[in-house]
């Protein structure tokens, strides 16, 4: 147990003081730049990716800068020096610097013209890239096509037009990859969802509201909200023109059981789903489903579970991109120390889910 409180942030709230310390205990060069620590004993400070033999606890203050560090009589570490940019810190600068290139050129950039831009072997690039935004550059590449083309189908004269502006080479490629990035048919989506059959219903329960959505193939919404209405304009907005469909025994027996979950949160909530996403948000909703009820996984342990340690960011970023409560249940996912992080339908609510969880 610390025996005295942090130095630095004066207001700093436990929570963050003990993530930062799994930060250094696990010497992670993600959280250089984000702060440096700094061992009374020896009136040294350090990157948490300090190879250096750990402090004690109770030694160990944490400041926001160096300068914060040397203000406060401290030195720079001779091993690590925290003074200096980090190599963790040129790889993210280049992976940012490649990140905008992506964004801002018209056509896919190969591996080899990025990888040269950084002043690396292709293969070294593509690691570090991965290490750094979870996604390769062409699951990057994607990503970016993904929010263009939904962009453009809005706008453009033609479905046609809209595939050459966000960047796609052929016909044939978009019209492969557009399911999915848009979650159904190019014209589907360019006319709001026409064709599309959805059965829905908004249901009250003991975390607000409720609605559950389905299309043919299964369940592509649990989604909790404070009005009944604004549940009901949110899936109307996403599909203007859809046509809605009563209520089968189906889909009532659906309904059922996501109410029921909710009060009784056990074992898995076993619905067919028809969600999209990038292959990354597909592996990190794998990897949560195979998390039971009654127990959580951090950010990191996830980002570990799905082979890429260093992604924990992104696999916060697929975890808030979830669109189906309970089904992929990210609110099993926490911070290192076990604080409860960002949850898009409400801290209160996640809280509430993990105590219904560990009832007896």
């Amino acid at each position: 147990m610390d025996t005295e409180p942090v130095a630095s942030p004066p207001n700093a709230a436990p929570t963050e003081a003990e993530q930062r310390w799994q930060a250094v205990v696990r010497r992670d060069p993600q959280a250089d730049g984000e702060f440096v620590y700094a061992v009374r004993t020896t009136g040294v400070y350090c990157r948490p990716s300090c190879p250096s033999r750990a402090a004690r606890r109770e030694n160990v203050a944490f400041f926001d800068t160096p300068d914060l560090a040397i203000a406060a009589g401290y030195r720079p570490c001779k091993r690590c020096k925290p003074n200096e940019i980090s190599q963790q810190q040129r790889r993210n600068a280049l992976v940012l610097q490649a990140c905008q290139a992506i964004e801002h050129s018209a056509s896919a950039l190969s591996l080899t013209q990025l990888a040269q831009q950084a002043g690396m072997s292709p293969h070294h690039f593509q690691r570090i890239f991965k290490s750094v935004t979870g996604l390769s550059p062409k699951g990057y590449h994607k990503a970016v096509q993904a929010r263009r083309v939904t962009a453009s189908l809005q706008s453009a004269p033609s479905v046609t037009d809209a595939l050459y502006d966000a960047g796609f080479n052929s016909a044939g490629r978009f019209y492969e990859d557009a399911p999915a990035l848009l979650g159904m048919s190019p014209g589907s989506y360019r006319k709001g969802g026409a064709g599309e059959h959805i059965r829905h219903a908004v249901e009250p329960c003991t975390l607000g509201w409720v609605i559950v959505a389905a299309t043919r193939k299964g369940i592509c919404a649990i989604e909790f909200g404070e009005s009944a209405q604004v549940l009901e304009d949110r899936i109307r907005a996403r599909f203007p023109q859809a046509q809605f469909e009563p209520s089968d025994a189906e889909f009532r027996q659906w309904i059922a059981q996501v109410l029921r979950y909710i009060e009784q949160p056990r074992g898995v909530l076993d619905l067919p789903l028809d969600v999209q996403g990038t292959v990354f948000q597909r592996r990190v909703w794998q990897a949560l489903q195979a998390i039971p009820a009654g127990q959580t996984a951090s950010y990191a342990e996830i980002a570990g579970r799905i082979g890429q340690p260093r992604a924990f960011r992104a696999v916060a970023h697929a975890c808030a991109g979830n669109p189906v409560a309970l089904a992929i249940p990210c609110h099993r996912a926490v911070r290192t120390d076990g604080s409860l992080a960002g949850y898009r339908w409400g801290i209160a609510r996640k809280a509430e889910l993990l105590r219904r969880e560990n009832e007896e």
